[in-house]
């Protein structure tokens, strides 16, 4: 069996143009996808998608962080970089899963959240803090899948969940390692020994406890299969589904606490 690929080789995957997104994977892996749009306080942030869908014929909530395929995408999507609006969207769908009983499936795929001055003045670390705490007590299973780039509290922000499962070359980390770079060495062209220095891919997260599975993807990568990737998440969210809908309310609440409260323990 080949050797996993470094963080740095997970990076330059990710970041092909040809990797499939999640405007390729919705139609692949859902039926019947209804977006539905808006925050109810400010817009519609086009950073991030949601909606519901039906899945192995039963309902669920999708939310998702977009990423675009060329350049006109990415800046309508703000190159995957969410303003508040789209982390208060991301709420109130999980809100309303909560009250009919579906469960919500979310896509991570971002560098981080938007860090715009326009962002800041609508309460960006609100929204996400607001976002992290919601996740925690929601009463419906939550899985998330980490699809490429998992940056800063942009993705933690959907990534509070009950099971999180990143693909074979995604990574997911703190800050970026570009942004490690600027802080560590004040150099940003040390990001290659910063990505390596920061343990960000799947088998570190999975090694760490941050995360509980690793989905394949091809030899080469996800761009070299959309098809394939999105089999490979069906199963692991059918698995998931099934085993998460063996559990109680308090139950799902409690392993979700326990989750989160044991990353980062260590014993000297």
């Amino acid at each position: 069996m080949p050797d996993k690929n470094t963080a740095w080789e997970c990076l330059q995957l990710i970041r092909n143009k040809n990797r499939p997104t999640v405007e390729t994977y919705i139609p692949l892996i859902f039926d019947e996808f209804i977006e539905l749009h808006g925050d109810r306080h400010f817009g519609d942030d086009k950073a991030i998608r949601g909606g519901i869908a039906s899945f192995e014929g039963a309902p669920v909530t999708v939310i998702c962080q977009v990423k675009g395929r060329n350049l006109q995408e990415n800046k309508t999507a703000n190159f995957a970089m969410p303003h508040p609006e789209g982390y208060r969207k991301a709420m109130r769908l999980a809100a309303q899963a909560e009250k009919f009983r579906r469960p919500v499936i979310c896509f991570v795929d971002t560098p981080g959240a938007f860090c715009g001055v326009d962002a800041e003045k609508r309460g960006q670390g609100e929204a996400i803090a607001q976002s992290l705490y919601l996740f925690s007590k929601l009463k419906t299973p939550v899985i998330t899948v980490i699809l490429g780039e998992g940056g800063s509290g942009g993705a933690l922000a959907l990534a509070v969940c009950d099971r999180l499962a990143m693909l074979e070359n995604a990574v997911y980390s703190v800050i970026s390692p570009r942004g490690a770079a600027s802080i560590l060495w004040k150099d940003a062209a040390k990001e290659k020994d910063a990505a390596e220095v920061l343990k960000i891919t799947a088998t570190d997260c999975k090694n760490f406890g941050i995360i509980e599975s690793i989905i394949d993807e091809p030899v080469g990568g996800a761009q070299n299969s959309a098809e394939e990737t999105s089999e490979n998440i069906s199963a692991f969210l059918s698995g998931t589904l099934l085993e998460l809908g063996k559990l109680s309310v308090d139950e799902l609440l409690r392993e979700r606490y326990n989750k989160f409260r044991k990353i980062g323990v260590y014993i000297e």
